[in-house]
């Protein structure tokens, strides 16, 4: 440290009573921490940190970046792990009334009208907070340590349904509170605090579990998984020989457009050193060789692999960036130079490993088809819905010389025949402007167990038994946010000839995780013919039954909270079953493949029309799905006790969706 040696040396003529009493210096002393067994170690963070009020900070925000105490996720910290000292602060004891006790011994003066209102949101919070909490992780202390590609999803879509959750909570509130803002934050917090994580060892190379090509919509999904452990820092890096600054070693990167990086080569990334930037209270400096810069030096004489994370604006929501693993790279030169502020930066000039998956070159070639759709290889159709949908639907095959899929009549939804028996009466609710959540004179909000089924941004918030949105009688704003299937899907979709499935279907854009994708369109019919001999099957092909089984899956957020309320239920409340035949009529959705491990489900939905409430097929995004991606669900089996199961196993069709999970067959 500079100056060090001045400040503790012995002034002269001075007597030196560290060596009658061999008192050592406070810094070689060891600190003493709580013990925190399901805790996680903590790494870097800025002083005041991203945090909204009502939660301390947590792993890896709290404890200063590239302290000495900081070990590599891979070890311990004297032997429990250390939390922060200041993560640990006494809770006020309860008032006699249920106030929060002040800190200090004044006491503002408030009317007692509104005293009972703010304690009574924070006491709904508080045991809403509660019942989140209230979970078990499900992960060994090995799983931490080392992940796979079930427990890596299982992990993100566990963070995504809790942040849903949160997010579903804030918007209901009539009076917005710091303890739910940023539920990113909050549900990683959540997250640590029960131990759901994986891979937290450091290490160079891949890790396991993350496949290039991944998307992430949030810095804590990266460090949930182990793929970058800083929360705010470009730069993630782990010590070769002790915590020693000169033998870090940088292990990945994110790139997101914060510094001056020349981003656009696919195999090439010239990255800018951290550091240095103008912020609101400091000028631009010049970059030192310190932390996360002096790893990617050392690197550079290691030549160790770096993992690379790309980021970019999200095409569907504009305020927000979506993180993609763009594989492993090496550290190939550095070097200095003016920035566009004058100051000093450290240039690094990574290079990809070749072999690798395409990840960013895939991203560069939709940025190139959008501009100009006549560019994409194998195009037929620029969109196959003849202006039927907002957003065109490409036609692509790249595998052979057929020029379509046979003849059908497209249409963006469900036709019912006369009188049908799904057809209940209905009547709208009397908004008039747009629904609010948490508005609970709203008929619609009543309707759907008094929450709001979708979050600000449009995603569905959890599966239920059956979500109501607002109909043709509803006053409310064409756009209300409780009419989300009605206003149609907001990605660029291709129908594409896949080598071994038929046509397939997938999307320009990245999707994430509760997005409407689309509606099955077709017409409703009263039963599915049955077979006969000689019969080319087709006419069982491009139909959704309602009445199957299909394979269950956690999706919502679990609590073990004896209080949960039973419309938190994913288990469908359908009338009676319904069979849609998109055979002659139908949208994209009938272009989508069986797979056993889909990344697609159904959702049930009602809206009214003419006072009559009708039922409608939507499916959404089960995760997070990058761009090119193959879209798929699950088809489900055929009830024993349906007259389609008579001939079940001439029904049966081999899966090829290649899944590790896959049944063999498909119906």
């Amino acid at each position: 440290m500079e100056g060090g040696v001045a400040r503790n040396s012995v002034p002269p003529n001075s007597f030196d009573k560290s060596k009658v009493l061999d008192v050592k210096p406070l810094r070689s002393l060891l600190p003493v921490f709580p013990e925190a067994p399901n805790g996680p170690p903590f790494v870097c963070a800025p002083p005041n940190g991203p945090f909204p009020t009502g939660f301390s900070p947590f792993f890896p925000f709290s404890g200063p970046q590239g302290s000495p105490l900081t070990p590599g996720l891979n070890q311990n910290l004297f032997n429990s792990t250390a939390m922060p000292i200041r993560s640990f602060r006494a809770e006020p004891p309860p008032a006699s009334n249920g106030e929060n006790v002040q800190s200090s011994n004044k006491r503002k003066s408030v009317g007692p009208s509104s005293v009972k209102k703010k304690v009574k949101r924070s006491n709904d919070s508080e045991l809403a907070l509660a019942a989140l909490t209230n979970f078990k992780p499900g992960i060994s202390a090995a799983e931490k340590d080392d992940g796979n590609r079930e427990l890596v999803e299982n992990v993100l879509m566990r963070f995504e349904a809790l942040r849903r959750k949160l997010s579903q909570m804030e918007d209901a509130k009539e009076s917005h509170s710091d303890i739910f803002k940023r539920a990113n934050l909050k549900a990683g917090n959540i997250m640590f605090t029960k131990g759901v994580r994986t891979n937290g060892k450091k290490r160079i190379g891949a890790v396991p579990g993350v496949e290039i090509g991944d998307i992430f919509l949030f810095r804590m999904e990266l460090i949930l998984i182990g793929l970058h452990s800083q929360s705010m820092a470009g730069i993630d890096f782990m010590p070769m020989k002790a915590d020693i600054e000169g033998e870090r070693v940088a292990i990945s990167i994110v790139s997101s457009g914060g510094y001056e990086d020349n981003a656009e080569d696919p195999d090439v990334l010239v990255y800018t050193g951290q550091g240095g930037n103008a912020s609101a209270d400091k000028e631009a400096s010049d970059q030192k060789l310190v932390r996360g810069n002096i790893a990617l030096e050392r690197s550079l004489h290691r030549a160790n692999e770096v993992r690379v994370i790309r980021g970019f604006k999200d095409a569907t929501h504009q305020t927000s960036k979506v993180y993609v693993y763009d594989g492993l790279y090496k550290v190939q030169e550095s070097w200095m130079e003016k920035g566009k502020t004058g100051c000093n930066m450290f240039k690094y000039k990574l290079v990809r490993l070749p072999g690798q998956t395409g990840a960013f070159s895939t991203w560069k070639s939709i940025r190139k088809w959008k501009e100009d759709p006549s560019s994409r290889d194998g195009l037929i159709l620029p969109d196959l819905t003849s202006g039927a949908e907002s957003i065109p639907v490409s036609l692509v095959n790249e595998v052979n010389d057929e020029k379509g899929p046979a003849y059908f009549t497209y249409v963006s939804t469900v036709k019912y025949p006369k009188s049908f028996k799904l057809v209940q009466p209905s009547y709208g609710c009397n908004c008039r402007d747009a629904c609010q959540a948490g508005n609970s004179n709203c008929s619609c909000i009543q309707k759907n167990g008094g929450d709001f089924p979708y979050i600000t941004t449009g995603i569905l918030a959890c599966r239920m038994p059956m979500i109501f949105e607002c109909g043709s009688s509803c006053p409310c704003f064409r756009n209300c946010k409780n009419r989300v299937l009605q206003t149609g899907f907001k990605v660029h979709f291709e129908v594409f000839k896949t080598r071994d499935k038929g046509w397939g279907l997938r999307s320009w854009d990245p999707i994430r995780a509760g997005t409407f994708i689309c509606e099955y369109a077709g017409e409703v019919i009263e039963k599915i013919k049955e077979k006969a001999d000689g019969d080319d099957g087709e006419n069982n092909d491009y139909v959704f039954n309602t009445n199957r089984v299909y394979e269950s899956f956690k999706w919502n957020h679990e609590t073990e909270s004896a209080e949960e309320r039973s419309d938190t239920s994913e288990k469908f409340d359908i009338p009676s079953p319904l069979i849609i035949s998109s055979k002659n009529s139908g949208n994209i959705a009938r272009f989508m493949n069986h797979s056993c491990s889909p990344n697609v489900f159904w959702q049930p939905i009602m809206y009214e029309h003419n006072n009559e409430a009708f039922l409608h097929i939507a499916f959404f995004a089960k995760k997070h799905i990058p761009p090119m991606t193959e879209l798929t669900y699950d088809y489900g089996i055929p009830r024993s006790d349906e007259t389609e199961s008579n001939n079940m196993e001439h029904g049966k069709k081999k899966c090829l969706c290649g899944s590790p999970k896959c049944r063999g067959y498909f119906y």
